[in-house]
């Protein structure tokens, strides 16, 4: 799927604070599983307009690096169609200069491309969650273009959260934040104003003791509570 045309059009969310508040000189390609990874990275973009491709599988994202130069890739491991380590594989042969960072929703490096040089920086999902700043860490290093592991990667140890529970309209919230909705959509889903809405998603955020929607969302995954 390729959300590249409408991101611009998207209006951002007054109740994310940046996981990754960066800004790159060239252009940025985001390829991600699913409508809600494109969103949060796209709002957590300095400079918005270098986001040049936006895509949740691998085919869209290499014809985008085949006819345009980029900067930085994000992706996860797990892409709507295709393998995220098999795209950086196959990204850095058509631009060795591409700077790449993994998101491993799985929190694990499979052991086929673990010693891979082309495979630079990599972020674990429960280091997203605990908020130790893995994101801006691996960007640093590829930056200066040094190897890069979250800690929970390094240490091979994965964080355990305590699993709050979440009263019916709180899982009505969360539920739409892991589909991609905005403060207005879930407003207009839920038959609320879209002012009831935002104080709704302060609430779930405090419940879940977590600072943005993807943080909200990955912690719900992780205690079982939605699926993305």
């Amino acid at each position: 799927m390729d959300l590249t045309p409408y991101l611009q059009a998207l209006s951002p969310s007054t109740v994310n604070k940046a996981f990754l508040p960066i800004a790159v000189n060239g252009k940025v390609a985001l390829a991600v599983r699913g409508r809600f990874f494109l969103r949060c990275f796209y709002e957590n973009f300095n400079e918005r307009s270098h986001i040049g491709c936006a895509v949740t599988d691998e085919k869209s994202c290499l014809k985008y690096l085949t006819n345009q130069v980029f900067e930085l890739l994000i992706c996860t491991d797990q892409l709507e169609h295709g393998n995220g380590y098999e795209l950086v594989r196959k990204a850095k042969k058509r631009q060795p200069r591409l700077k790449v960072i993994v998101l491993a929703l799985t929190d694990e490096i499979p052991s086929e491309y673990a010693n891979s040089p082309w495979l630079e920086a990599v972020v674990a999902e429960t280091d997203i969650i605990r908020e130790v700043k893995p994101l801006e860490a691996a960007l640093l290093a590829v930056t200066e273009r040094h190897c890069y592991r979250s800690p929970s990667l390094r240490l091979r140890e994965l964080s355990s959260f305590k699993c709050p529970r979440l009263t019916p309209r709180e899982y009505e919230v969360l539920d739409r934040l892991a589909c991609g909705m905005t403060d207005k959509e879930i407003a207009e889903a839920l038959v609320i104003s879209e002012q009831t809405s935002r104080t709704y998603t302060k609430r779930l955020l405090k419940v879940l003791k977590v600072n943005n929607r993807i943080q909200a969302v990955l912690k719900g995954v992780r205690c079982g509570i939605i699926q993305i």
